[in-house]
């Protein structure tokens, strides 16, 4: 179960190449599965997870025990730069998963890559649903004050009767410096009265711009 179906030589055969790219492909799929299971995900991030384990495998055949092309490889994958936004913790990890699997693939250890794709993308598909590590709804509130009023204390009482947390995280002058535009981290009681918050906020601040919204969680990204 767990020995190599390819041989130590340099030649492959076409029924080696084409069960081990079938196979990446299928575990691509099934860690492509995984990840969507999440609310939170793109399409292109799971195209990706399905095609990024048949590449690795590919690139491992054509090295092939050959020190020489290995370190092509290596140079030839320096000069790659991706140009897109930093991944969340979750989408690296996702990433590392689909190349280990196209490694092993195509080193010819199927069976070993079928059963750790499947145990692994039954712990995280549990962990998903579950809400392991999931924390407290954080949002983060942005007022808008005239310079004339204290912002210290003016919200303490709506806070505390709207909000579990709250935290003035920053302060900026706007418009010219005629007024304070407050940001706070607030977590509700009941996401349900969050209009009733708002409201009362939009009395006591001369109806100003008010903006609530999900906090970004940039301490999750790589």
């Amino acid at each position: 179960m767990f020995e190599s179906i390819l041989s130590l030589s340099s030649t492959l055969t076409l029924t080696a190449v084409l069960s081990c790219t079938a196979v990446s492909l299928i575990l691509g799929f099934i860690i492509a599965i995984t990840y969507m299971a999440d609310e939170k995900n793109s399409k292109s991030m799971a195209v990706s997870l399905i095609i990024l384990p048949a590449l690795i495998e590919v690139v491992i055949m054509m090295v092939n025990g050959n020190i020489g092309a290995g370190v092509a490889v290596a140079g030839a994958f320096s000069l790659v730069r991706f140009r897109s936004v930093p991944g969340t913790s979750k989408e690296i990890c996702y990433i590392f998963f689909a190349m280990a699997v196209g490694l092993a693939t195509g080193m010819g250890f199927l069976a070993f890559a079928l059963i750790i794709t499947l145990i692994l993308c039954l712990v995280m598909f549990i962990l998903t649903k579950v809400g392991f590590g999931e924390t407290k709804e954080l949002k983060e509130l942005k007022v808008t004050i005239p310079e004339n009023l204290d912002y210290t204390e003016i919200f303490d009482d709506i806070f505390k009767k709207y909000t579990k947390e709250n935290e003035l995280y920053k302060v900026k002058t706007t418009n010219l410096g005629s007024m304070y535009e407050l940001s706070y981290e607030i977590v509700l009681n009941d996401k349900n009265e969050e209009k009733k918050f708002i409201d009362e906020i939009r009395c006591r601040n001369g109806n100003l711009p008010i903006i609530c919204g999900r906090a970004q969680k940039g301490r999750e990204e790589l």
